[in-house]
């Protein structure tokens, strides 16, 4: 809540806390497979974003990466170098919609990935860890199933900013918008003679570091500079 020069943080316990200056960073959350059964192997052979990947213990075996962006296709090489069978797994009809070019263009010459265009993980299965998983074919339905003990997930994550409300201005994906981002429009209100600082939102004083940011690198030494300079700006301010 914006309360004059107060920025005022109500807790889920229902105490507040009011202070001139705050740094957001909630970081992401990242979405979930909707397989049946996904949730069961979370950890023991599905994994989400690359921290799972530990390549060595992939080399020839069959490995399935789900997704279609940059981070699922610089996975689905790094895994291949190292020896892993690699099986894109993709809801869309080219990677080309999102992934970059230099990335598809190894993808596809690479003899060890092959891609799955307009697939789904409809499930996985398994006892104690990850066995084998069912892919369905989006336009057909049928069904297939294939054995792995690895599903890597990069569908993307969701920023933990919806308690904001519309205090912050925010995008379309619920990343807090900041600095030379900021449109004329999401400053009507700015009360100050200075533009935003790099890392500061729509409110003077409220700064954002780290995943949560719009545009940011989602890597944690990113992450940690952002913070860094977030307190040199919080200090002028």
């Amino acid at each position: 809540e914006i309360d004059g020069p107060y920025r005022r943080v109500r807790l889920s316990n229902g105490a507040g806390v009011a202070c001139h200056v705050l740094m957001l960073c909630m970081g992401v959350s990242w979405r979930t497979l909707g397989a049946r059964e996904a949730g069961r192997f979370t950890g023991r052979g599905v994994y989400y974003g690359a921290a799972g990947i530990d390549a060595s213990s992939c080399s020839d075996c069959d490995v399935y990466v789900v997704g279609a962006g940059n981070s699922a296709g610089q996975a689905a090489m790094h895994l291949a170098e190292h020896g892993a069978r690699v099986n894109i797994v993709m809801r869309g009809d080219s990677l080309a919609d999102k992934m970059s070019q230099y990335l598809v263009d190894r993808i596809q010459g690479h003899p060890r990935i092959s891609v799955h265009a307009r697939h789904e993980v409809a499930a996985c299965v398994g006892a104690e860890k990850l066995e084998g998983v069912t892919l369905r074919h989006l336009a057909t339905g049928a069904e297939s199933a294939a054995a792995t003990g690895h599903l890597f997930v990069f569908i993307g994550a969701a920023p933990n900013t919806a308690w904001l409300g519309e205090a912050v201005k925010r995008d379309r994906h619920g990343f807090i918008v900041t600095g030379p981002d900021l449109q004329k429009t999401d400053l009507r209100d700015w009360p100050l003679a200075r533009a935003p600082f790099l890392l500061e939102s729509s409110v003077p004083g409220v700064f954002a570091a780290g995943d949560v940011r719009a545009g940011s690198v989602k890597r944690v030494a990113s992450a940690v500079g952002e913070g860094s300079v977030c307190v040199s700006f919080m200090h002028q301010h």
